[in-house]
């Protein structure tokens, strides 16, 4: 196990990031974390800032009891805030708020309110991932990655139907009318931001009714709620954005099973089970087999969702779709060919060269 220490590389790769985000000296910033939060990350923060000159306050709350029927990973919706309106003002007023909560605030319900700001003040928002400092060194994001997310969200938002095939099997339709879409480069520099570290994708969030098809996992893909690399291949039906059907033999195919039906169970609906959204990595610096070389309590798995050329299918939560539920599966699945109305963005999980790189150059 890696030791959590302050190391003066750390330090320097915190700085380099926050640069990247456009930290003033002056600037009021919040550092939002919990009592369960990795502290090293936590003390790395506030040391950078301060020797950017900033002004930093800290916000730490008590880690919530646990309420869900298992266990809840890397959802991006902490439940920490419990809408306290002292603490929601307070982040109000921050010109940055840097979000070290275990599950971070992408998806918390006090979110919106807390971007629009107080006083005249508009936040921005980076969370930084519940990550080693060591996975965090080697994923400092790299500027010309604002780009290239960017032409992919362009893309994303221009598409109306994505095709995702793979040799495996995977065979599913997503329509993206009305989808909402997003894309992260691993840094924020204007107000009214929000991105993590590390980053590097891009996604959508389809309406309701949007997602049919086959999704088949093959031995090397990813779960990330439980990460592991799965070992067996898993078969899902998708009928209307739910998973209808789980195919398949062996302890990955039951652990998927028997968590969505801890969800099913204890929410009397399926929302657990339905698309909460599609998506595909551009961070050539992010590595899939990274989570190798890492015990579980060091890595969140955040660079897993970034890899280039990965189809990132998950399922929870769906603001876009009305679906509400703490129950999610992140999907990191490789070898898969992704077409947007037609055109071929990723070919058997590699990125089409000169598609998303020609807008940013």
């Amino acid at each position: 196990m890696l030791i959590e220490q302050i190391e003066h590389r750390w330090l320097n790769a915190f700085e380099r990031t926050f640069a990247l985000c456009k930290v003033q000296a002056g600037e009021v910033v919040a550092l939002l974390t919990e009592s369960q939060s990795r502290r090293v990350n936590v003390d790395l923060a506030r040391l950078s800032l301060q020797r950017m000159g900033a002004q930093v306050f800290e916000v730490c709350l008590p880690t919530p009891a646990l309420t869900a029927p298992a266990p809840v990973r890397s959802t991006g919706a902490t439940d920490v805030i419990q809408n306290l309106a002292p603490v929601v003002a307070a982040l109000q007023r921050a010109n940055l708020i840097v979000d070290c909560t275990v599950e971070g605030m992408l998806h918390a319900p006090e979110l919106p309110a807390i971007l629009k700001g107080a006083d005249g003040v508009v936040p921005r928002l980076f969370m930084i991932s519940n990550e080693h400092p060591e996975i965090l060194e080697r994923t400092v994001p790299d500027p010309a990655l604002e780009g290239v997310v960017r032409n992919a969200m362009k893309k994303l938002r221009a598409t109306q139907h994505m095709h995702v095939t793979s040799k495996a099997g995977t065979d599913l339709n997503i329509q993206l009318k009305s989808a909402v879409v997003g894309g992260v480069w691993g840094f924020c520099a204007k107000p009214g931001m929000v991105s993590h570290w590390p980053g590097g994708l891009a996604l959508a969030f389809p309406a309701a009714g949007s997602v049919n098809g086959t999704l088949v996992m093959a031995p090397g893909d990813v779960n990330l709620t439980f990460k592991r690399y799965v070992r067996d291949t898993i078969r899902l039906t998708i009928q209307n954005d739910t998973i209808t059907q789980i195919e398949g033999e062996g302890v990955d195919v039951d652990m998927m099973r028997n968590y969505y039906q801890a969800w099913i169970d204890k929410e009397g609906h399926r929302d657990a089970c339905a698309v909460s959204h599609v998506g595909f990595g551009l961070n050539p610096a992010a590595r899939w087999d990274a989570m190798t070389f890492y015990d579980k309590r060091d890595c969140n798995g955040t660079e897993l969702r970034a890899f280039a050329g990965n189809f990132l299918y998950s399922t929870g939560a769906n603001e876009v779709a009305g679906r509400h539920t703490l129950g999610h599966f992140d999907l990191p699945m490789r070898s898969c060919t992704i077409q947007l109305d037609g055109t071929c963005v990723v070919q058997e999980g590699q990125l089409v060269s000169g598609v998303f790189e020609s807008a940013a150059a």
